[in-house]
């Protein structure tokens, strides 16, 4: 066992570029878009933060040592996380608005 996740049948792990070719290949296949690998895992990785994985899970599952580390460059802010500040810059805005009026 090579303790690799994707492997060819003699146990090598698959280069960048074959790993990259077979995926695009399977998204062509199964009619989804192509997307990057890297954003492919940022997104895996977000959905399963905002669904509660507590982060040395995710930074475990990453490959990473730091939590941090995955924190900064995979978990991506989700549009609904967004929304608060955008009520709350709205609230901001609105105000300065009426005072115009």
């Amino acid at each position: 066992m090579s303790g690799y996740v994707l492997v060819h049948e003699a146990g090598d792990a698959f280069t960048i570029k074959q790993l990259r070719r077979r995926a695009y290949r399977l998204m062509e296949l199964l009619g989804l878009r192509r997307v990057r690998l890297y954003d492919a895992r940022a997104s895996c990785f977000t959905f399963l933060a905002n669904n509660g994985v507590p982060d040395h899970i995710l930074a475990r599952w990453a490959g990473h040592t730091n939590v941090k580390t995955t924190k900064r460059w995979y978990v991506k802010p989700d549009v609904e996380d967004l929304r608060g500040a955008a009520t709350t810059w709205d609230g901001v805005h609105g105000a300065a608005a009426e005072e115009k009026a």
